[in-house]
């Protein structure tokens, strides 16, 4: 994902409506990786160096965030605390992913690159949630 691409998602003059849509994007990207994780755990375990049985269940845990994060995306006022809870599990995400090739996991050459670019994709949706949200307030819009 590129930065072009979530700054022109983002651009807009009202704060909340650019966090809308930066958390909709988020959404998007989440559950459509997870959808991805579970329907093709084995193939993508096998290219990824990731155990299929792994991916089967941090997919469905993708599906379900998604469509929380899609959910707060819906509403007309995004209240702050679960947006910062989002923008805490993206980074918290992002960190695990740079840390987990090191320690836990041992991916391939297609993983290696995978898992710090989604990391990078996801850390990006944080930066722009915050700084979306920043604007808007301690009582979120």
């Amino acid at each position: 994902m590129s930065a072009t691409l979530l700054a022109t998602v983002a651009r807009t003059d009202v704060p909340r409506i650019a966090l809308r849509r930066v958390l909709a994007l988020d959404a998007v990207v989440t559950a459509g990786n997870g959808l991805a994780y579970a329907a093709f755990s084995a193939p993508l375990g096998r290219l990824l160096g990731v155990g299929g049985t792994a991916l089967f269940a941090l997919g469905l845990f993708l599906v379900a965030y998604g469509a929380g994060v899609g959910l707060l995306a819906s509403r007309s006022r995004t209240p702050a605390f679960p947006v910062r809870f989002v923008i805490e599990a993206n980074c918290a995400w992002a960190a695990l992913s740079l840390v987990s090739p090191f320690t836990w996991l041992s991916p391939t050459t297609a993983g290696a690159v995978w898992i710090p670019a989604q990391a990078l994709t996801v850390a990006s949706f944080a930066l722009l949630q915050w700084l979306a949200l920043r604007p808007a307030g301690s009582g979120g819009q």
